[in-house]
């Protein structure tokens, strides 16, 4: 994907490493979307809450996020003990529009295709977003995270590499191969869609294995 949507994937956050409120809770991006959403199934029957969109050099919404659970804040391992049972249970969704690669609206340059990797980029770093390795020094972490972003993506051009398995889950009731891996900042999936668009997604404290995903009817709603 594109600079201008790799720079998004990131949720903006404030001193201290918590998410900024006004970055969230606007539908109105989701909204402009040409391809449907998704989020967890019907079968998860907590909170739902938006999170950001991202857009391609032209202004087009290429991704955005829906969580799911616990709103999560940063995690430093080192403050909860390593043996602490995960205090936030949370799964974001990411959607990814399905595009060949094309030029841009102004005819200036071209835009990267999008494809399942960048759903399992996106997914990747959006778990990134919200870990801070513990005994690390606050100022150091914006280092650590541009390591680990481009190790993420990395791993995300490299599907078939031995950091993924495959998982097969439902996509609106029909069983999807997913490729699936496991951090110890909790896990990543990515996959395709029968319609048109590609998903990943993120989490922790909730196992992914009993996860189904499902076209949003009304975005609106989560507003």
């Amino acid at each position: 994907m594109e600079t201008t949507s790799r720079a998004v994937a990131q949720a903006p956050a404030a001193e201290g490493g918590q998410q900024v409120p006004s970055a969230r809770r606007t539908v109105d991006g989701y909204l402009q979307a040409p391809f449907p959403w998704y989020g967890l199934d019907e079968a998860f029957t907590g909170p739902r809450w938006l999170m950001q969109v991202g857009t391609a050099a032209d202004g087009a919404v290429e991704h955005g996020s829906i969580g799911h659970g616990d709103e999560p804040s940063v995690k430093n391992e080192y403050a909860a003990g390593a043996t602490d049972e995960p205090k936030e249970r949370f799964a974001v969704v990411v959607t990814v529009a399905a595009n060949p690669s094309r030029r841009s609206a102004d005819g200036t340059g071209l835009l990267e295709a999008t494809s399942v990797s960048s759903a399992a980029w996106l997914a990747g770093v959006g778990l990134l977003s919200f870990t801070w390795p513990g005994q690390m020094d606050h100022a150091l972490r914006d280092d650590w995270l541009e390591q680990q972003t481009e190790t993420a993506w990395a791993l995300a051009d490299d599907l078939s590499g031995p950091e993924w398995s495959m998982l097969s889950l439902p996509v609106d009731g029909v069983p999807t191969p997913f490729h699936y891996r496991e951090s110890e900042f909790g896990w990543v999936l990515a996959g395709s869609t029968q319609e048109g668009v590609h998903v990943g997604a993120y989490g922790r404290g909730m196992s992914a294995y009993g996860l189904g995903f499902a076209m949003i009817k009304d975005i609106a709603a989560y507003a």
